[in-house]
This record gives C-alpha cells, structure tokens and sequence, in this order.
C-alpha cells in the first residue's frame, strides 16, 4: 500500500542504535531517550504480514499516548512527549524480559487452552465448566517471556522468579501495577460502552525506579467486546462483536494460516488493505470517543524526521 510506512531508517540527532521490532521501530538517542516510531505494520501470530495498513501507526501511537497520560497517576511511565502523530519520545529503560498479561475474560489464546483440555494456564488454574467469552470471577496474569525474535512463550510467576527474570519483589509490584492498570482500563471502557476483555503491559527500569513502557490499552495490545448484547450473546454461544487485531487473525484462519511452518499469508488486497485501515480508525473513535484527524501521507517519512529531530534540538536545550 502506498503511503503505508512499513520501513523506518532515520538518523536523528545523538543517534545510537535503532531495534527494528514486529511493528515499532526504537531510536537510542545518547542513551538516554527512546524514539518510538509505530509504523503501519500489521502482525499476526507473530508473523509480519507483508502489507502496511495505512494509518493504522497514527491510530496506535495515538490511543497509547492518551491512555499513558490517563494512568501516570498508577504509574510513572516512560512518555515525554508526541512529536508526531506515529511517534512518542520518552526516557531510556532497562526493560524487563517478560509482558505482564492480563485476562478478564475466557478467550484468545486462553480459551484455545482451555477447549484443549488445559486447566492451568501460567500456573494460574481455570475452573471447570467454563464458556468461551466467559467473564473470570478474578481477573487472571498468564505472563509471557518477551521473545525478541519468534513467539513470546507462556511462563508463570513461579518461573520467573526462580530463573531470576524478575526477582520477587519486583515481579509483586508490576503484578500490582497491572491489576491496577486493568482495572482504569476497564472503567475507562464502560464509560465508552465498551469490555475491556484482556490486555499486556510492558514494564522497565530508570534510576532504580519501575515504569510502564511501550504501548497500554491499543487494538494491538488489547481485546475489546461491545458491552451492549455481551449477555445475550454468551447465553446464546455466539460470537462476541469485538473491537481489537482479533478480525485480522480470523481472517487469516479463515485464508488457512495461522503462522505454522509451510503456511503461506494470504494475498492481502488493495481493498482488504483499506478495510483494515477503516477498523482501525473505528476502534480509535470507539475506543477514545472522539474523531480521528487523519495526517498528511504523502510523504511520512520526512515529515517524522523533521517534527522528531526538532524537537530532540529544542529538547536539548
């Protein structure tokens, strides 16, 4: 897709290093801020599909943005400011090697568990007659190892404390952190007419202190149900209408692939293209209540490095 941005290679001022992730491109700068450029790649089951879904970086570096100034009460994070509307800028850390993965509810890749005849998930168990969609009496935390390249792999507390990913006191408080999390998310939601069914969180270090990092509440990193009919579907055994990634992956099911060896993606149109780039701009407005203001691009590239290299030049000093 033209006008997509689905390569960064940018030099901005004090440059270091660049990490090239599933969909954001990280800028060092002297070690001490972190450029964070959401392209318009679109992933799924961890596999980079091979178009760009036009303002789809927008989308998600913007719903981030407003739900990281929502929750600075919970947590310090990591955001300085937004120089563009695909970027966030903020402070350098020392990242923890695990997401903090919370689920309010039976579905995803937990209900895939559970259809199979799994009753532990994470060391968390999951009672016995459950339905899919079903709402948990507890919000459960099913961590996953953060993979830097192929699949993220399902760990529990246990785990991760006795290999020394995370030590046991700080492990307790990003569990705190991410109840506390889910739970604005959640209310934030209802207020939107919206379930805030499960989302990650990824968590770092700076100065000894612990920071919410990278993306919170985006389509990418969430599932969300429409609240109004979520009973009546459930009692029924119907299919939930949701708003997240989730219609991407069923498409792709549906087009026989699921990121499994000798899978082929399927050919994404022009026109499939566009309809994802239209979703997502639906979850931004359902998601914050307003309307999406659509940049200027035509020419995305340039206009990120001059808005993000004037403002690490004001920045400076």
């Amino acid at each position: 897709m033209k006008n997509a941005l689905t390569r960064t290679d940018f030099n901005f001022p004090g440059q270091k290093g660049v990490y090239h992730g599933k969909v954001r491109d990280v800028y060092n700068i002297n070690d001490e801020l972190l450029v964070m450029v959401a392209s318009d790649r679109i992933s799924a089951f961890d596999v980079i599909l091979p178009e760009g879904i036009p303002y789809k970086g927008q989308v998600l570096n913007q719903i981030a943005s407003s739900f990281l100034d929502a929750t600075s009460d919970i947590v310090p994070n990591w955001k300085i400011a937004t120089p563009d509307p695909m970027v966030t800028l903020g402070v350098k850390c020392e990242p923890f090697k695990v997401e903090m993965v919370i689920r309010g509810y039976l579905t995803g890749h937990a209900w895939r568990e559970y259809k199979a005849g799994k009753r532990m998930i994470c060391g968390v168990p999951m009672p016995d007659g459950m339905v899919e969609n079903q709402k948990f009496e507890t919000p459960i935390i099913t961590p996953t190892t953060k993979a830097d390249t192929g699949h993220d792999e399902d760990i529990s507390k246990e785990e991760i404390i006795a290999q020394g990913i995370v030590n046991k006191e700080d492990y307790e408080q990003l569990e705190k952190y991410t109840h506390a999390l889910y739970q604005r998310g959640c209310e934030m939601a209802a207020q939107k007419g919206l379930i805030l069914v499960d989302t990650k969180y990824e968590f770092g270090k700076a100065n000894g202190e612990i920071i919410l990092m990278d993306e919170i509440h985006t389509p990418d990193s969430s599932r969300y149900f429409y609240a109004e009919g979520y009973a009546d579907r459930l009692a029924k055994g119907e299919q939930q209408k949701q708003l997240s990634k989730e219609f991407v992956r069923q498409w792709l099911i549906e087009n026989g692939f699921q990121g499994q060896e000798g899978q082929q993606v399927p050919f994404m149109s022009e026109e499939y293209c566009t309809s994802v780039s239209d979703r997502y701009i639906e979850l931004y407005e359902h998601i914050l209540g307003e309307k999406f203001v659509k940049a200027d691009i035509n020419d995305v590239a340039s206009r990120i490095e001059k808005n993000v290299t004037d403002f690490i030049n004001s920045y400076k000093k």
